[in-house]
């Protein structure tokens, strides 16, 4: 006698099914590692010194290293995939507003969360809709270090296309 499994597809939400407030806390958080810092800065071709010279960085103001802020956003957006749009999204348009008002250093933690601000059907694209989402980034003492306001377009539920990967 052959059992039907169970299967569960991991996907993240449907424009339908977020709500206006609602703030999702993402885990895990992720340490950042001096050779994160240096990867990323050297794979994107930024020379900045704060990032890549640790004896100039030394006699700058904070004294050390500095995460490159560009990795910091891409986490911070990067760790609300899983729970808010693997699978349903139609396309990032764009951010409004990035800050950064606290450096991360190698060995910092960064915890994120994301808050739905606003979110309206798309009056160009049937079956889709736009989402004003607010991401904020901590540090491992609370400390807040980022913060970003992006517009995403997601599938409604009953449009989505049938295959979610």
């Amino acid at each position: 006698m052959s059992e039907e499994k169970k299967i569960v597809q991991q996907r993240g939400l449907y424009f339908d099914e977020l709500e206006v407030g609602t703030v999702y806390k993402h885990a895990p958080g992720r340490t950042l590692t001096e050779a994160d810092n240096v990867f990323f800065t050297t794979l994107t071709m930024n020379t900045q010194s704060l990032h890549l010279d640790a004896h100039w960085s030394a006699s700058q103001p904070f004294g050390q290293p500095l995460m490159n802020s560009m990795f910091t956003l891409a986490t911070l957006v990067g760790a609300s995939v899983a729970q808010i749009s693997q699978g349903t999204i139609v396309a990032n348009l764009g951010f409004e507003e990035v800050k950064f008002p606290h450096p991360l250093y190698h060995g910092d933690t960064l915890y994120s969360e994301s808050e739905i601000l606003d979110k309206r059907l798309s009056s160009s694209r049937p079956g889709q809709g736009i989402v004003k989402i607010k991401h904020i980034g901590r540090n491992q003492e609370g400390t807040v270090v980022a913060e970003c306001t992006r517009s995403v377009m997601l599938w409604v539920k009953e449009a989505a296309p049938d295959e979610h990967n």
